[in-house]
């Protein structure tokens, strides 16, 4: 627990002072704030790779994302970015099968397909078109609702069925979507409290039928 504290207390201090000249006076907190971290995803990692050999496949440092935002497009984002992240994606992976960001303010644990590009999104929507049935168990299973509350809201998805499927189609509502992520937010407390290998796990094996679909119909 100690040191899951001491990352946030750093993070935390960080969002409050997000300038360059902070980060460089407290830059040995980072580094240590960083090793922590990276000791924390080292087990993140080992116990994942018990159910899945994909997490075999990374280096604790392959996981992680850099702390400064990417500004070139968003100039108005803070310097830095207020979490860690482990994020176990290959540059050929199509989807998500984990994602977790450790917070001050909100973490998160997720996974799935958040606005996937034009040809994955219509690899989706031919898997739901052929495989309806299965998919819509899968996103209605109880664990995963229980867990998850289901597929996260999608606030851009299509006022109408797209071009090349049926208007009437079974699961029309379905193939609308743009986005097929889902997440939760535990609480600090939660956070502190709990083993995060055992924490990532659990939320791992709650989706791990529903990425297996994803896996499937995006290859």
């Amino acid at each position: 627990m100690e040191k899951k504290k001491y990352i946030l207390e750093f993070l935390k201090d960080l969002t409050q002072n997000n300038n360059k000249e902070w980060m460089e006076a407290n830059k040995n907190r980072y580094q240590t704030a960083k090793r922590y971290w990276l000791e924390e995803v080292e087990d993140i990692l080992s116990a994942l790779s018990e159910h899945d050999e994909h997490f075999t496949m990374f280096e604790p440092k392959d996981t992680v994302m850099r702390i400064n935002n990417n500004r070139m497009f968003n100039p108005d984002l803070p310097i830095y970015k207020d979490h860690f992240a482990f994020s176990p994606m290959l540059k050929t992976d199509t989807y998500s099968r984990i994602f977790f960001t450790f917070s001050a303010h909100e973490s998160m644990i997720g996974g799935g397909l958040h606005r996937p590009p034009k040809e994955i999104l219509e690899k989706i929507r031919k898997g739901i078109d052929q495989n309806g049935s299965e998919f819509e168990k899968l996103i209605r299973d109880e664990d995963f609702v229980a867990y998850y509350g289901g597929l996260k809201r999608d606030d851009q998805e299509l006022k109408s069925v797209p071009r090349g499927f049926d208007k009437e189609h079974p699961y029309r509502e379905l193939l609308r979507r743009k986005n097929f992520s889902y997440s939760i937010t535990p609480s600090t407390e939660k956070l502190l409290n709990l083993d995060l290998p055992d924490l990532i796990t659990e939320a791992f094996l709650k989706s791990k039928k529903l990425g297996e679909f994803f896996q499937r119909v995006t290859s």
